[in-house]
């Protein structure tokens, strides 16, 4: 209906556009003269005068051709009206009522009707994104639980979610409360925009999504307004599943202090809290909130009666990973060469969207080499753009000193993660450039653990370090580079973590500097430069013992440009024996 109405309008407002033109067009004006014009009246050639608005001129038309208006100047003499009445002339003082003036006033009217109904029918832009929150489980939106692969235990959480929706007489009669938000967290990419969708499909009702930044607005009230416009059609449909997507937008710690306070976010965020209060219990309507950092959230939003029920979405595991690119393998011609299962072994810390959009790059990897099916080497060269990114086509204008000490750097990280974390897999050491700005890279693939040792940690932050010991071995104390700038950032959140998170230090004991809040701490910072220097000087010492390998490493490097693990298994059995 409503585009119908802009339809019309349209064309109301092009029609008289159009009029007005051809009117404009199809009048002649030329000039006359003064006493020309005196000579028409005199001669009975004059029809019709007509005071323009301005009164400088005159329009005159002769009964010889009414086709043509004369612009005639006006003399302004006190009789001169008379003087055109007494020569049977007709005389217009006001050309208001002209048809040209008409259709003015017509379009006019059609504009500001047409303004109105935009500004009414917008909202302030509310309605529009109402109306894309209103996905109400079309074709294209319904996912299952079994769709979603992997996070088996966060699928649990939320199967009596579904039934509570579907049937909540049977739990009001024991007594019952349906919660009334269920806060999903964990890393990006992980499934928990497919899960929200899954609730709603399973419990086969309303999808009302939109993301936590469509609420930040400029104007102090605006996001409270949409939040109320949107729970208020959720309420119309009883039974539904309201999901806000990264929800820190606006539910944010607020600010002790008023100066530091943000008006807009804080009346936002009170909105929803007074809307997910004034819920009733046991209506089937239930609020699903997403983010990345759960620690950010405002405590009011995570107390009872709000977001009753926090259920973490973490990365898959090894089982969850081969479900993940079964699924999407299914969808996609696959190689008989192609090893699901060695592929999830190899992709720890991947999560589903990661996985995904590995498999389509291994497609289009295939697409431009024109393979009617996707092979292990599209697989392979995908999964090292995924992770580093595309290498350099053009490295010509790498020096052979560059590349050495690239190589050098990079065989440091590999001999120290085979002497120091043997468990560990190496997949793919190489010293070809991506176009992310990396001169080369080492990869190795931790087994799946729910969690680090103390020896684990400190043999992570030596093999980081491990890369700018091997330059230094080689070239100097004084020819280091800054190919260690990002190893080192590491090595240092992680040597803070060691010390002052998991308390795993002897001297600094079980005590966060966290609990000082925004004090300084001097002595973790002193602490955390003592404790990495003694950690590279014992690393140091071990690439110093096995300089040989580190050249033998390095050398093979330099001709191949890329190894796999079992190269360096054979250059470290070959120098044991």
């Amino acid at each position: 209906m409503k585009k119908l109405y802009w339809i019309i309008l349209i064309a109301v407002i092009l029609a008289c556009s159009g009029i007005l033109m051809s009117l404009h067009l199809s009048v002649t004006k030329e000039e006359m003269t003064y006493p020309s014009f005196l000579d028409a009246v005199n001669q009975d050639q004059v029809a019709s005068v007509q005071f323009k608005e301005n009164d400088n001129s005159l329009k005159v038309i002769l009964n010889s051709d009414k086709d043509i208006t004369y612009i005639v100047p006006n003399p302004k003499t006190e009789n001169f009206t008379e003087f055109l009445l007494l020569h049977n002339i007709k005389v217009d003082n006001n050309d208001s009522y002209s048809p040209t003036k008409v259709i003015q006033v017509i379009l006019i009217v059609t504009v500001i009707t047409g303004v109105f109904l935009y500004i009414r029918t917008s909202g302030g832009k509310d309605k529009p994104l109402m109306k894309n929150a209103a996905k109400n489980n079309k074709a294209e939106n319904r996912v299952k639980l079994g769709d979603v692969a992997g996070n088996a235990e966060a699928k649990c959480m939320v199967g009596d979610i579904i039934d509570f929706i579907k049937e909540p007489e049977k739990y009001s009669a024991l007594g019952a409360r349906m919660p009334k938000g269920v806060m999903l967290y964990g890393p990006p990419g992980t499934g928990k925009t497919l899960i929200a969708k899954a609730i709603a499909t399973e419990a086969g009702v309303p999808f009302y999504a939109m993301s936590g930044s469509d609420f930040v607005q400029m104007y102090v009230g605006v996001g409270a307004s949409r939040i109320r416009s949107l729970f208020n059609k959720a309420k119309k449909s009883e039974k539904a599943v309201i999901f806000i997507d990264e929800i820190d937008a606006i539910g944010k710690k607020r600010a002790r202090s008023t100066s530091a306070s943000n008006d807009e976010r804080d009346q936002t965020l009170n909105a929803l809290l007074t809307e997910m209060s004034g819920f009733h219990e046991n209506k089937g309507i239930v609020v699903i909130g997403a983010t990345n950092r759960l620690d950010t959230l405002d405590e009011a939003l995570l107390r009872p009666g709000r977001f009753d029920r926090q259920i973490e979405v973490g990365l898959p595991d090894i089982l969850a990973r081969k479900k993940i690119l079964k699924l999407y393998g299914d969808k996609k011609p696959l190689g008989d060469d192609v090893d699901l299962e060695l592929l999830a072994k190899n992709t720890v810390s991947f999560s589903g969207a990661m996985l995904e959009n590995l498999l389509n790059e291994a497609a289009i990897q295939a697409a431009n080499e024109k393979s009617s099916y996707i092979q292990a080497t599209h697989v392979d060269k995908a999964f090292y753009t995924v992770i580093a990114g595309s290498p350099l086509q053009d490295r010509s204008f790498i020096s052979e000193r560059d590349k050495s000490i690239t190589a050098y750097h990079e065989a440091g990280h590999a001999l120290a993660t085979k002497l120091l974390q043997p468990e560990q897999y190496i997949s793919k050491v190489t010293i070809i450039p991506s176009v992310r700005g990396a001169g080369g890279f080492n990869l190795s693939i931790p087994k799946d653990s729910l969690y680090q040792t103390k020896r684990q940690i400190l043999c992570s932050i030596k093999i980081l370090l491990a890369g700018r010991i091997a330059e230094e071995l080689i070239f100097g104390e004084e020819e280091i580079t800054t190919g260690a700038s990002n190893d080192i950032q590491k090595a240092s959140a992680m040597i803070v973590d060691y010390l002052n998170k998991y308390g795993m230090d002897e001297e600094m004991g079980l005590f966060s500097t966290a609990a000082l809040e925004d004090q300084y701490d001097t002595d973790l910072l002193n602490k955390c430069r003592n404790q990495m220097h003694a950690l590279y000087e014992s690393t140091k010492k071990l690439m110093t013992d096995n300089k040989e390998l580190l050249t033998d490493i390095t050398k093979e490097l330099l001709e191949n440009e890329s190894l796999k693990g079992e190269d360096i298994d054979r250059i470290c059995l070959k120098k044991a024996v």
